[in-house]
């Protein structure tokens, strides 16, 4: 058998146990989940191999099938909950025990982030490639993250964002870990697929996956000097002109707002149950909550991504992507003396025409 039959081997190995992980999230057994990566593990499969190549691409498929509209939102949950509880389960077997001294890090889920699992799952890798890990988990406030620095003294932070909403939080944990001498490696779909945002927000290193991630810490990392003096502005001078801030601290307002106009422009709004104006109520939040956020980094692209994935949402549930046009030009409207609100909601409004005129731009 040549190498190249040894590798088509264990890619079909690969596939067979990520069906059967599939099969069993899906149909809420944890314990056959559990006995799945067991049985790899046992059978001679790495235990890394069985995180990163079987139980993520479950995770990205779940994450697939509920934007497609064929997984509720309680059984995405419960399906990473599982998933979830597996990592927990497999981080105890025997065959994943080591010992290293690869040094301390920190990985933690920037303050508002609840997507975990990312960061667990870089815990696990870290743990079996010799490191002390201490895994904060989701949602840690930053005061709270430096105190945990303060007392233990890792060599870096392994910062999670998996939603750019998040970016001003991660921002300000970046600089506060930096200013107390502890370098920060970035990683999560929130900085961007090509790590954009961590480089403009100031980390000192960003990865796009676990085994790059376990690679820089391995390597030369730095170890920044404090500097309390920083301050987040200064990466980011356009912050200057108080875009960011009124749009962040009226956005309750926004969204008011805009929920009357939008009622007065569509009288049928009169009738929706209290469930369809709470729905409706949170589209309206997240898109201004993006808006902030691409006036955070000044970034067209990231509402626009946005925009655009949303399009997709709407379209998979059967809502015409169009509609999010009278939401956009109120929120314009609202903000005209905001010259980077009016360039960032234009190019969300020329997605939008470009993907009614060509769908699969968004597909």
């Amino acid at each position: 058998m040549t190498d190249r039959d040894t590798d088509t081997v264990a890619d079909v190995d690969l596939a067979v146990l990520r069906d059967r992980l599939w099969g069993a999230v899906v149909d809420h057994d944890e314990y056959a989940a559990a006995a799945t990566v067991f049985a790899a593990v046992e059978a001679g499969t790495a235990p890394e191999d069985v995180l990163l190549d079987v139980i993520a691409p479950v995770q990205h498929r779940i994450g697939r099938e509920w934007a497609a509209n064929r997984l509720t939102v309680a059984q995405e949950h419960a399906a990473t909950a599982i998933n979830d509880r597996v990592i927990a389960a497999l981080a105890h077997h025997p065959a994943t025990r080591c010992s290293g001294d690869a040094g301390r890090v920190t990985v933690a889920c920037v303050d508002g982030e609840w997507h975990a699992l990312p960061a667990r799952l870089l815990a696990e890798v870290l743990r079996l490639r010799g490191w002390q890990v201490d895994f904060l988990g989701a949602q840690v406030p930053t005061p709270h993250l430096i105190a945990h620095l303060h007392l233990h003294g890792p060599d870096a932070v392994a910062l999670s964002c998996s939603i750019p909403t998040r970016l001003p939080t991660a921002h300000a944990a970046i600089t506060a870990c930096q200013a107390s001498g502890v370098a920060v490696l970035a990683g999560g779909a929130g900085f961007g697929g090509d790590g954009r945002y961590a480089r403009l927000l100031g980390a000192d290193a960003w990865a796009p996956d676990a085994r790059t991630a376990a690679t820089c810490l391995r390597g030369a990392f730095p170890r920044v000097p404090a500097s309390p003096a920083h301050q987040p502005i200064d990466d980011l001078p356009h912050l200057a002109d108080q875009e960011y801030t009124m749009v962040s601290t009226t956005a309750g307002q926004l969204v008011g707002t805009t929920i009357d106009k939008l009622a007065q422009r569509f009288p049928a709004m009169a009738g929706y149950s209290e469930h369809q104006r709470r729905h409706t109520i949170d589209d309206i939040a997240h898109i201004v909550d993006f808006l902030g956020a691409a006036l955070y980094v000044d970034d067209d692209e990231l509402f626009t991504g946005f925009i655009g994935w949303t399009a997709d949402i709407l379209t998979a549930r059967g809502v015409p992507a169009s509609t999010l046009n009278p939401a956009l030009e109120i929120l314009a409207s609202e903000l005209t003396d905001f010259p980077r609100v009016q360039r960032i909601v234009t190019a969300a409004l020329h997605t939008l025409a470009a993907t009614a005129t060509d769908p699969s731009l968004h597909a």
